[in-house]
């Protein structure tokens, strides 16, 4: 989510109004999380104590809808550690109820969280001129969320939400149902600093940074209990729906130190102290997600690190490939190998392995770097479509069921809107 920084301090009286109102919930005061593509396929968190994840499932950009490829093992990855997962859409609707519409028909069936579970709206750019389409083209989304069986909540800052919605229709439907950003700076910020914050009434959490650890994560605090909704007990509330997302982060959560195996996903527990070799583990080891590459007795190494660690002291955040599209093969880089080169032995692209390492420059690898591809069903991602007579990116992104960005970058096209009946691109 994009964010602006606050620069007039704010007191906490309506912090307290909203804190105090309607019955005490177990979470009020949970620090927790949001996630997009950015932060990888399992997300992170900043603290032991963090409680809950916020996952972008994609969103509309003015009627381009951009899927997040990394929401069903980010909602998997939250529900294996223990935590309470949600979603939300980015809403860049306007103010059409058509587009609306269009976003609300494609993403709401695939919600992952459980039943109950809130689903955000984040609306924080692209707002018609017109104040009321835009609360009305608001309101029309929130209540195809409530009638889906979720909770409605919406998204974005104080000042943008003054000048171009009435928030408090919104709140008079839907009571409680504000998510605020507002923070001073971008210092570290592990606690929020009710100085800044945004006083409105009907908030329910707080987005206090953006840069809750170094090198950036929003953090925010549930003022109400509202992080709650979906899972009774702490348990997720069992869906309608079918949620493999769910299961599968339930039976991540239910693996035992001896169940670790080779090919796992997992991350290094905040209460792990110390590597295998009795070096401390820094904190910013703990906040990311690695593979499991060899185990050896009660141990285990982890690609990028690669560095052993107890397999007490790691979580499973998958059961080494039920939450990927098929399966997951490792190459650690030796002298003179190319990302071209790698690609070709594994059938793919060196764009997709840029995609999926995450390498923002592909002619820089290095010896002992350890490189994942994830392929399809049958373990390879070889699969084409040829262009027809009027189509675009977009239309071909929606019909094979993957976003324009993913196109763009496996296939290396330059000019979006320049492609050619005939041409051959993969996905």
């Amino acid at each position: 989510m994009k964010k602006l920084i606050k620069k007039a301090a704010i007191g906490m009286v309506a912090f307290f109004v909203v804190a105090a109102s309607g019955p005490v919930f177990a979470a009020v005061g949970d620090q927790g999380v949001d996630w997009s593509k950015y932060n990888g396929d399992y997300g992170n968190f900043g603290y032991d104590h963090d409680k809950f994840a916020f996952s972008q499932i994609g969103g509309t950009y003015g009627g381009l809808f951009v899927d997040q490829a990394t929401y069903s093992t980010q909602v998997a990855s939250a529900i294996a550690q223990g935590k309470r997962a949600h979603t939300y859409i980015w809403y860049q609707v306007g103010g059409s109820q058509e587009v609306a519409k269009a976003a609300l028909d494609r993403y709401l069936p695939k919600i992952q969280t459980p039943k109950n579970s809130i689903v955000a709206l984040d609306y924080e750019s692209g707002a018609s001129g017109d104040k009321q389409a835009n609360t009305d083209a608001i309101l029309y989304g929130m209540r195809r969320v409530k009638a889906a069986g979720y909770t409605p909540m919406y998204y974005s800052y104080k000042p943008y939400t003054l000048a171009n919605v009435n928030y408090k229709q919104i709140i008079k439907e839907f009571p409680n149902s504000l998510w605020i950003a507002a923070y001073p700076n971008y210092e570290v910020t592990p606690v929020p600093n009710y100085s800044f914050f945004p006083s409105m009434d009907g908030i329910s959490v707080f987005q206090f940074t953006s840069t809750y650890v170094a090198g950036g994560l929003d953090g925010n605090v549930d003022l109400t209990g509202i992080t709650d909704k979906g899972y009774e007990g702490g348990n997720a509330t069992k869906p309608d729906t079918d949620t493999p997302a769910t299961d599968d982060g339930k039976d991540a959560n239910e693996v035992t130190p001896n169940e670790i195996q080779v090919g796992m996903t997992v991350t290094i527990k905040f209460s792990a102290t110390n590597y295998s070799t009795g070096q401390a583990i820094p904190k910013w080891v703990k906040e990311n997600s690695y593979k499991v590459l060899q185990k050896s007795g009660n141990k285990v190494l982890l690609d990028n690190i690669m560095s052993w660690v107890a397999a007490s002291d790691v979580q499973a955040l998958d059961t080494g490939g039920s939450n990927s599209t098929g399966n997951t093969q490792t190459h650690i880089v030796q002298s003179g190998d190319t990302l071209i080169g790698i690609a070709s032995n594994w059938g793919t692209n060196w764009q997709e392995l840029a995609r999926q390492n995450s390498l923002s420059n592909p002619n820089m690898i290095y010896t002992g770097q350890v490189i994942r591809f994830t392929g399809g069903q049958s373990g390879n991602t070889a699969r084409t479509y040829t262009v027809r007579s009027g189509d675009n990116l977009s239309s071909i992104a929606s019909r094979l069921g993957t976003s324009v960005q993913s196109l763009v970058s496996m296939n290396g096209i330059s000019n979006p809107n320049l492609i050619y009946a005939g041409q051959t691109l993969n996905y």
